[in-house]
């Protein structure tokens, strides 16, 4: 990314760009579709659930405060009005962000952050939600490298501020796991995971794992986050280390 360029201009371009992707699977979808990677939801539900947790991510930004999401003002879509009202979600979280100040301390489920985080939370949230909504549908699911990548750093951040069972961690301490995407994106697409003290820490870098995890940084996000069979990646070493953090990560 260009030193020049705000990163928080970057998430919210990014927000929009995939919020408009996901609603346009929207505009022509059968929302009575099963979605195979959210089990038990329609489409419906799937749109439904996107649209109403950015306007959740507004209600917080502006109050501060945790929220209800059954609560949230227009928390449903009109009538006929699916497409437009998934539109308005980013514009709402951006909104809000604008009016209290992208630095101003707000409830966040990893403790307090600056009003801006939830920019970069929802667009993830999206971004992998729009798998789901694809996957569902049988068309593809284009996505950059390098934003799949933070996707999966985004992911990673919020792991490590998430309290686990320390009776039965995802990594064992001192366990690790490498990740490395096969495109060039640079250092932001090799990942060092360690087991520590119950929880899990990580970093940016190269290094030598329990197990390496090779493959598009596409296929790594969509493994980590369950839309993908393991296999979909290429593992080296002890694969039981990978199967135990795929299967003790998830939220």
């Amino acid at each position: 990314m260009d030193s020049a360029v705000d990163p928080a201009d970057v998430h919210a371009a990014a927000f929009v760009e995939e919020n408009e992707l996901f609603a346009t699977l929207a505009a022509s979808a059968d929302l009575t579709t099963q979605v195979p990677t959210c089990p038990d939801w329609t489409l419906k539900q799937l749109f439904r659930h996107v649209g109403r947790g950015d306007r959740w991510a507004a209600t917080i930004v502006r109050t501060g405060e945790p929220a209800d999401p059954r609560e949230v003002a227009d928390g449903r879509p009109p009538e006929g009005g699916l497409v437009d009202w998934l539109r308005g979600g980013p514009r709402a979280v951006l909104d809000a962000v604008a009016e209290v100040g992208p630095d101003t301390p707000v409830w966040t489920f990893t403790g307090p952050q600056p009003a801006s985080w939830w920019v970069r939370r929802r667009e993830h949230e999206v971004l992998v939600h729009r798998a789901d909504a694809a996957f569902a549908l049988g068309v593809d699911y284009p996505l950059p490298p390098d934003r799949a990548a933070d996707g999966l750093s985004e992911y990673l951040g919020l792991l490590t501020a998430r309290k686990p069972d320390p009776a039965d961690p995802p990594l064992a301490d001192g366990a690790t796991v490498h990740l490395h995407a096969t495109e060039e994106i640079g250092p932001a697409g090799e990942w060092m995971i360690r087991g520590a003290e119950g929880g899990v820490v990580w970093e940016h870098g190269h290094g030598k794992g329990d197990v390496a995890v090779r493959g598009p940084a596409v296929d790594l996000l969509l493994v980590m986050m369950g839309r993908r069979p393991s296999d979909s990646v290429e593992t080296i070493g002890d694969a039981s280390v990978w199967e135990r953090w795929l299967a003790h990560s998830g939220f």
